[in-house]
């Protein structure tokens, strides 16, 4: 289970007392028992000291939710939205009912009598639904638990939707851990549902209720509900994907076309046929693209290379599911002689069928100085030359897939590569990808039929992720398509022969998986004729430096912001931090730094909190503020409130703006730490 960021009340024995249905229903105002601990540990940071007495991920949402200038005293979140806006609400957040919907009519039976109830927010904390036992329904009203409300930490203080949303992980939020004090009457465990595909969060599903309704397994059950939303919209996806695939495909066979990028509805990358240079990787969403903004408008927003003439939508039943990019090829030509004189025509590399660029998939463009990276680098390309299967281990972030293309790339470049992640979709849906479908071969089968991976990557590679995820009844019928280099569709009896270079990626100990009888070991020796396993970002001596600067340089420029420059003790910091994400990890905090300051330099007080963590002396000196000596939270706020009054030269609006509290807050933090807006600005000069 996903690790919990806040600490479970200690002492509580009421997670051996039965499943949530069986609970007796207390009064929810009757008043609670708190911890007696955390709220002490409260008081005291609210009254500036600092304390050791509460997790430290619990004080540092405490920080963020001072920082926003959320009132402790507060007894209710605000609404976001009343009346007929939460209609439009409701509206635009469809697909994510609808995914719930069956969760939600599953579960309303155990919820009765249980004094519990399941809430479903947006991205934004906003709560689009809830339901469950009456009388806590009836009391969530009066704080605003209800559709409407605004459950952001930055609105709400610390509490399972917000908190979750701030860390992107699952949260239990317990009775006095609550920022508000109005709102320590309850009890709420939260976790993020995330978008397939791109990984973004689409929002978050939450069991709350009063103290009395804790149970240790409340989180996992928020988070088996949050991962079955996924799963029903990873399925819609699939499906909406294959039907944009068929019209693509139909329309590039009937076009004098050198190539085609396909795109979803909601701006994600799903295919190409071209060798085009593409700034992001499948699954990814084209930047500027979503399903908030008008198909019609995406032409604006193409990257470097792609012309808007190229561009088309796709429209079925009426309705727009995606758009394409066809590359023109010249009239006249046929096989590859019109693939490459189109190209040359177009000005676009252009070559056969295939995702990989040689230019940017192959192993000259993974940065890196350290021995670890650089055998595995080796390895890889003495494996690209030989059409075996590899299997490319190594945890989360690393890499892999980029292992994986610039193998392709580095083989030879010729056909098509084609990605396919084996934990993105039900057992079903899994079977239909890899191997097509003909018409009427399962329900939700479309009337015309599909080829899968398999056919797809005909003549090229199959890069399979997570192959460790495949279902085991699949297994076999992988290692037979492997073996013979046949397949059949779904619901078919006709054999299609295949010729696959097969890279399987992984981060599981597979070996493990084949002892505990979850992967087929003769399918782990198929898959794993050669191994290469990619080093954390970790064990990479000196990579972190040179990664920092080419993300830094890189994303400034997409973004067409200035590159920063990073503090030593900054670099320091990061040098010397475990980097559980990897390089995705650290490319994602360069660009949030990047995005969210625009000062030149990077200072401490910028870094994530986990980062900050595995540094005591950094944190210690972002805790004073980064003033001469060790300061409390009084100091730590008196010196980031002078600062910002230096930056603004003495303008309230504006520095209220960047400390991110009202003016009124400003006005009476200032009189409270009798700070004069005058002063702060002469001494910036």
């Amino acid at each position: 289970m996903t690790r919990r960021l806040i600490g479970m009340p200690a002492g509580d024995d009421s997670a051996g007392e039965g499943g949530i249905a069986g609970r007796t229903r207390p009064d929810v105002n009757a008043g609670f028992q708190s911890d007696s601990s955390t709220m002490l540990a409260w008081e005291r940071f609210l009254a500036g000291e600092i304390t050791t007495a509460a997790p430290t991920e619990l004080i540092a949402s405490w920080k963020r939710s001072l920082q926003s200038g959320v009132n402790p005293t507060s007894g209710a979140a605000p609404f976001a939205v009343h009346g007929d806006a939460i209609d439009a609400l409701r509206w635009r957040h469809r697909e994510l009912l609808a995914a719930s919907d069956r969760l939600f009519a599953a579960t309303a039976d155990l919820f009765v009598g249980s004094s519990s109830i399941l809430l479903l927010t947006n991205a934004d904390g906003v709560i689009l639904k809830a339901a469950g036992d009456l009388h806590t329904l009836d009391a969530g009203e009066k704080i605003h638990l209800m559709t409407g409300g605004d459950w952001r930490e930055a609105t709400a203080g610390t509490n399972g939707i917000g908190t979750a949303l701030a860390t992107r992980q699952p949260t239990y939020i317990h009775a006095s851990e609550h920022f508000c004090e109005g709102i320590k009457a309850w009890s709420c465990a939260a976790a993020p549902i995330c978008e397939p595909g791109t990984g973004a969060v689409l929002g978050v599903l939450d069991i709350s209720g009063p103290p009395s309704t804790y149970q240790i397994n409340n989180l996992t059950l928020a988070v088996t509900a949050a991962r079955q939303i996924e799963m029903v919209l990873a399925e819609q996806v699939a499906r909406e994907q294959m039907r944009l695939l068929a019209f693509c495909l139909q329309r590039l066979s009937s076009a004098d076309a050198a190539g085609l990028i396909a795109i979803d509805r909601r701006g994600r990358f799903v295919h190409t046929t071209a060798r085009i240079p593409l700034p992001i990787n499948l699954g990814e969403r084209f930047p500027g693209m979503s399903e908030h903004c008008p198909i019609e408008d995406w032409p604006n927003h193409l990257p470097q290379g792609l012309r808007p003439e190229w561009f088309d939508p796709v429209v079925a039943d009426g309705e727009a599911i995606g758009a394409m990019l066809i590359v023109p090829a010249q009239s006249g030509l046929a096989g590859a002689s019109r693939l490459t004189s189109g190209a040359r025509r177009v000005g676009v590399q252009v070559q056969g069928r295939s995702e990989a660029d040689p230019k940017r998939n192959c192993f000259g463009q993974i940065i890196c100085q350290s021995a670890a990276m650089q055998r595995a680098i080796d390895r890889g390309r003495q494996l690209a030359r030989r059409r075996v299967p590899v299997l490319i281990e190594g945890q989360t972030g690393v890499g892999k897939e980029l292992f994986a293309r610039a193998i392709h790339g580095e083989e030879s470049g010729e056909g098509p590569f084609v990605a396919y992640n084996c934990g993105a979709a039900s057992k079903e849906l899994i079977g239909a990808e890899l191997f097509g479908h003909v018409r009427g071969a399962y329900t939700g089968a479309t009337a015309e039929g599909r080829p899968g991976r398999f056919e797809l990557a005909h003549g090229g590679t199959l890069c399979l992720d997570e192959i460790g995820e495949l279902p085991l009844d699949l297994q076999p019928i992988l290692l037979r398509a492997l073996e013979e280099g046949v397949i059949y569709r779904l619901g078919d009896t006709q054999p299609r022969r295949v010729d696959v270079r097969l890279l399987a990626m992984t981060n599981r100990n597979l070996r493990e998986e084949v002892e505990c009888g979850r992967f087929r070991a003769d399918l782990y020796y198929r898959v794993g004729v050669t191994r290469i396993c990619i080093p954390s970002l970790r064990e990479r001596d000196g990579d972190v430096d040179l990664l920092i600067e080419h993300f830094n340089r890189a994303l400034a420029l997409r973004h067409g912001v200035p590159a920063r420059e990073f503090a030593d003790i900054v670099m320091e910091v990061l040098r010397a931090y475990s980097w559980p994400g990897n390089v995705r990890e650290l490319r994602n905090l360069v660009e949030n730094l990047l995005l969210t300051s625009n000062d030149k330099r990077v200072m401490l007080a910028e870094l994530p909190a986990e980062v900050l963590d595995e540094s005591p002396a950094a944190r210690d000196s972002v805790t004073s503020g980064a003033a001469p000596g060790t300061g409390s939270l009084e100091e730590t706020e008196r010196f980031a409130i002078a600062r910002a009054l230096r930056h603004a030269q003495g303008n309230m609006a504006q520095a209220a703006r960047a400390l991110g509290v009202s003016r009124s807050t400003l006005y009476r933090k200032m009189e409270q730490y009798r700070i004069r807006a005058e002063a702060s600005a002469i001494s910036s000069h």
